[in-house]
């Protein structure tokens, strides 16, 4: 069984009851980081044990109700038309606690996780206040929106953010790992990749979208993944120099990372490592323009 095989969950492949994904720690084959995709009809409700882990309700179309025991208000998110369209609000359910998801007129959630030590308290995380940055310049061009960073969020492991590449674009380039803990320098954490292809397939003769993920080993026998990924399809990532992600021309590409692990000291951190063969190409930024499609939106305020 090849590296493709063990990591790359094509789309409906990891699905189980009212998931559309669903990958846990055991299914992983790791110890920390987790992530389903909810699918709810109009009037559908889903109870949510958080067990040993921390959660992010996080939508991707459509909006829902969060209520955590113990809260004496729901956090009512307005979510989003789609992924591609803007920045959203979400909710964070701390682990140990009960809730329920509802949403009125249906919608697909991201539920990040991450196996945790620390119960923090349960929280609205407003659209408005998600930063959006602009990484890398001309074809290595991309918006993050680090709603879960470590640093704009507070979490006890996890960390999440979403990236959309404009078709033709490379991202996660250069080359980058975080698979070994050294203080400072590099944290240790396990990665889930989701992807969506914004217009796929949609309108008359157009082919569906794509994209393409590569992970080359850090070490003897690491992961070695080059796919083809379209939506639906999550790639885990247990160790590896991991890019460049590239979006087909005519086709934005998003991808939800979710990170968490076992090494990384008392701080939560996302420290990486750049491929020693690639990571000069980020010196050659300064002397070009980010690409005029970015960023594609920004924060935005939502009427309540």
């Amino acid at each position: 069984m090849t590296d493709n095989d063990r990591h790359v969950l094509r789309a409906g492949a990891a699905a189980q009851g009212p998931y559309a994904l669903d990958i846990d720690p055991k299914r992983a084959g790791w110890s920390h980081s987790s992530l389903r995709v909810l699918e709810l009809p109009p009037g559908g409700s889903h109870p949510l044990a958080a067990r040993d882990s921390e959660w992010i309700v996080l939508p991707l179309s459509g909006g829902c109700t969060v209520h955590v025991e113990g809260e004496a208000e729901g956090f009512e998110l307005l979510g989003r038309e789609s992924a591609f369209k803007s920045v959203t609000d979400f909710a964070y359910v701390p682990r140990d606690a009960h809730a329920q998801i509802t949403s009125g007129a249906g919608g697909r959630f991201a539920l990040a996780g991450a196996r945790c030590e620390r119960r923090l308290p349960a929280r609205y995380g407003p659209a408005p206040e998600v930063p959006v940055e602009l990484r890398g310049t001309g074809n290595c061009s991309r918006q993050v929106n680090n709603f879960a960073a470590a640093s704009a969020f507070a979490c006890d492991r996890l960390i999440a953010v979403e990236v959309l590449t404009p078709g033709g674009n490379w991202s996660s380039y250069p080359p980058h790992k975080h698979d070994e803990y050294h203080p400072g320098v590099e944290s240790e954490l396990e990665e889930i990749y989701y992807f969506e292809v914004d217009g796929d397939g949609d309108g008359p003769g157009r082919a569906s979208g794509l994209g393409y993920h590569r992970v080359s080993p850090s070490r003897p026998g690491g992961t070695d993944i080059l796919a083809e990924v379209r939506t639906g399809d999550a790639v885990l990532i247990p160790d590896g120099w991991h890019g460049p992600s590239i979006a087909a021309p005519g086709h934005t590409l998003y991808y939800l990372n979710v990170m968490a692990g076992p090494g990384s000291g008392e701080e939560r951190e996302w420290l990486i490592r750049d491929h020693p063969d690639h990571g000069w190409i980020r010196d050659t930024w300064p002397s070009q323009p980010v690409d005029p499609r970015l960023p594609l939106y920004g924060p935005q305020e939502q009427e309540r």
